[in-house]
């Protein structure tokens, strides 16, 4: 481990002093980029358990972006990435996981349609993702994801979207439910101001589970979307859930998604969101969830930028069925830097902060990770 903390410090110094390559391309307005990421992680709770274990990862992300539709109405790209990593002190951890992303969008200036498809390999916890048991471990699990939408005029002032989206999860540890997950959305607008719409809307989801219940979703929602003031932007719906559960039983909450951007200044933003709904846990668990979140991003010149972001959450779970039960208080913090060397060539320093509060024997944690990581893409 000794020759891979060299091997890691060596590449970073490397990264920070490569030069730009040219790009490749390939026919009329498709480029192909060579990407790349090594840094090193200092965590100091790897599992994310009352039980701390720390640990210093060296990650390396090689990959690759295909970008098509250069000044064309049809726009995407195609992103591959293998990722390295590796545990100085539990090194049973290492592994070597694949993700892709698709991503490709039409607009004529009327008519919009987009589509995603995405796969990931993933072996990291999170607050919903990990064992509060005495075995610890990361939950390794594979995600496919895929959407479509689409958003047309009816008339000057009033236009229709809908979508269509589904996630199949695969967990490779007993003990969490494989799910499926369908969304269908239906929104109608209403063009209140040149730059302001107002909406109505309607969401279906239907998610299935091996463990715990089946749940249907309906979420009927108002909101509006655009420019409300020269400084303020974004989107916002407020409207009423009812989920049923496969044996019978029903709730009821208020639901909401807001996500707006102020303009501090022409060089400073602040991201601003909320959002609750229902939701169920890979353990089968029924949950409420509440959550706002803010998120500061500023250039202070053409190479150094920096962010700093701050989140709660409230986990609302349901004992039995609709029973309510306990609630885990989650908050995440993070500060991070950007340094640009070049236009392909950056260095990234960033600080994360979780803490999650329970009242279930073991569900509390902290968490601190330090990291620095330089990336590439020519």
């Amino acid at each position: 481990m000794k020759n891979l903390a060299k091997f890691a410090l060596v590449a970073l110094a490397l990264e920070a002093t490569t030069y730009a390559a040219p790009f490749m391309a390939i026919g009329d307005g498709a480029e192909l980029f060579l990407t790349g990421t090594v840094g090193v992680r200092a965590d100091d709770n790897i599992f994310l358990s009352n039980n701390a274990t720390s640990d210093t990862i060296f990650d390396l992300n090689p990959g690759v972006e295909l970008t098509f539709g250069k000044d064309a109405q049809v726009k995407g790209s195609l992103t591959l990435v293998d990722a390295f990593a590796n545990y100085s002190s539990n090194s049973s951890l290492n592994t070597n996981l694949f993700s892709g992303d698709f991503g490709s969008n039409f607009d004529d200036g009327k008519m919009k349609l987009g589509f995603t498809a995405g796969f990931h390999e993933m072996n990291q916890n999170t607050v919903d993702v990990r064992s509060t048991g005495p075995v610890g471990g990361l939950i390794r699990r594979d995600a496919f994801s895929t959407e479509g939408k689409a958003e047309m005029p009816i008339s000057e002032i009033t236009s229709v979207a809908a979508g269509l989206s589904f996630t199949h999860t695969n967990y490779k540890r007993t003990g969490y439910g494989d799910s499926d997950d369908y969304e269908m959305p239906l929104n109608f607008y209403y063009k209140w101001t040149p730059k302001v719409d107002l909406s109505a809307g309607y969401r279906y989801r239907d998610y299935q589970t091996a463990i715990g219940q089946d749940s249907t979703d309906h979420f009927l929602n108002v909101g509006a979307r655009g420019e409300f003031s020269p400084k303020l932007k974004g989107e916002f719906k407020v409207g009423y859930f009812q989920r049923r559960l496969s044996r019978g039983a029903k709730e009821n909450m208020l639901g909401a998604d807001a996500s707006l951007t102020l303009e501090l200044s022409p060089k400073s933003s602040l991201q601003l969101g909320a959002s609750s709904s229902p939701d169920t846990s890979p353990q089968g668990s029924q949950q409420k969830n509440y959550s706002v979140n803010g998120a500061l991003s500023t250039t202070i010149n053409e190479q150094w930028s920096w962010n700093a972001g701050l989140s709660y959450r409230a986990i609302a779970y349901q004992t039995a069925g609709t029973t309510p039960g306990r609630t885990d208080d989650y908050m995440e913090g993070s500060l991070g830097a950007t340094y640009v060397i070049n236009a392909y060539t950056r260095l990234v320093g960033a600080y994360a902060y979780r803490h999650n509060g329970s009242q279930l024997a073991g569900g509390d944690f902290t968490n601190n990770v330090f990291s620095v990581a330089a990336s590439l893409r020519y």
